[in-house]
């Protein structure tokens, strides 16, 4: 049976420099799961790869999307299995990597087979969420679909808005969707967390900031500015170039805010996959152990 080595961690933990020793170890391709890399107009605010680590080693799923494009974790799992399974015929080996929690329980676990919403709920939906608010939005969910009501998080315009969605199109509940049955996989999955200590990866995320901002993220965000309401510029990094462009905040708290609204993605990103038994955690500088655990998982599954 091939073999899925998902590696995930944190945003700026280090995956991207170890996936690719990874990947060159086992001679096999790269797998993104981080949602915001697969928008092509976002590369320095997402911290994509670059062309020369595009060039070491082949990546899928990155730079494929168009600001304005529509996507979903459902169609993140269909595309991801289908080219998994294409490259599991030429090795019994691949690598997926990213921090997009949803998107890597796609691919591991499958997700609920929810009706993709039209264009004519999605723009109803978000003239009402613009219109009446999201408290009101909330107030409507409750009626509607209480028990989805009692779980969700109800600051989260986009979960909230995606329920009511679902209600208005198909006349059921958000919830009458959510079975969350696990799918059966056909190769094996090996979970790889990276972890470093709260202070040095702090101070590897505010250094990548400011790295961004020595490459160039205000010029990459400039003529998005009018594009600020779009789904996939609703992005830490960009969010806060905004503000600084719109007059709301100095250039330095702009910068400021980047970093601590990155260190606190890192903290919910941890919670997340702390849930996660199955995943057996590193610290990046831990190359070598982490091939020989793969190596012997693997080699017990052959």
């Amino acid at each position: 049976m091939p073999n899925l080595i998902v590696l995930i961690g944190p945003t700026g933990v280090g995956k991207t420099e170890l996936s690719l020793r990874l990947a060159e170890y086992y001679h096999t391709d790269i797998v993104s799961s981080d949602s915001r890399q697969l928008y092509a107009d976002l590369k320095i605010g997402t911290a994509a790869p670059t062309s020369e680590q595009l060039s070491r080693v082949k990546h899928h799923l990155v730079g494929t999307l168009g600001l304005t494009d529509y996507y979903s974790a459902a169609r993140y799992e269909e595309e991801a299995i289908a080219i998994i399974q294409e490259l599991f015929k030429e090795n019994d080996t691949v690598i997926v990597t990213g921090g997009s929690m949803m998107y890597v329980d796609a691919v591991c676990n499958g997700i609920d087979d929810i009706p993709s919403i039209d264009e004519e709920t999605r723009a109803m939906m978000m003239e009402k969420y613009e219109s009446e608010g999201l408290e009101n939005l909330c107030a409507e969910l409750k009626l509607m679909d209480p028990e989805y009501y009692k779980v969700v998080d109800l600051k989260n315009y986009k979960r909230v808005v995606h329920a009511l969605e679902i209600c208005y199109q198909t006349g059921k509940t958000y919830t009458s969707y959510r079975t969350k049955q696990k799918k059966e996989r056909p190769f094996n999955i090996i979970k790889v967390g990276l972890i470093r200590e709260r202070e040095e990866l702090y101070d590897r995320i505010n250094r990548r900031v400011d790295i961004m901002m020595e490459e160039g993220l205000l010029k990459e965000a400039e003529p998005f500015f009018e594009l600020r309401h779009l789904n996939s510029l609703n992005t830490v990094g960009y969010k806060e170039i905004f503000n600084f462009f719109d007059g709301t905040w100095e250039l330095p708290f702009a910068i400021e805010k980047i970093k601590q609204n990155s260190r606190i993605y890192s903290r919910k990103q941890m919670t997340w996959f702390k849930r996660d038994k199955d995943i057996k955690w590193f610290h990046p500088d831990q190359e070598k152990d982490i091939i020989e655990y793969c190596d012997a998982i693997i080699d017990a599954k052959k």
